[in-house]
């Protein structure tokens, strides 16, 4: 029980990041081991504030949504 409501949890907070916008750490993490072993990993703080930094100065300051 236990196991499947940490399983359930763990979905939601994946769900409501990517409508959000946020990009999963985790995910960043497992590429950067998979594909770039011996470069140096960002933190969580850093990997954060370049995703929101990217999203939303991406067009000079303008903020990008869909309405």
């Amino acid at each position: 029980m236990k196991k499947k409501l940490s399983e359930i949890l763990s979905y939601r907070k994946q769900f409501i990041s990517l409508l959000v916008g946020v990009p999963s750490y985790e995910t960043y993490m497992d590429h950067m081991q998979a594909h770039h072993p011996g470069e140096p990993v960002k933190s969580r703080k850093e990997f954060f504030c370049e995703a929101q930094e990217e999203r939303f100065n991406a067009k000079g300051g303008k903020v990008s949504r869909c309405c």
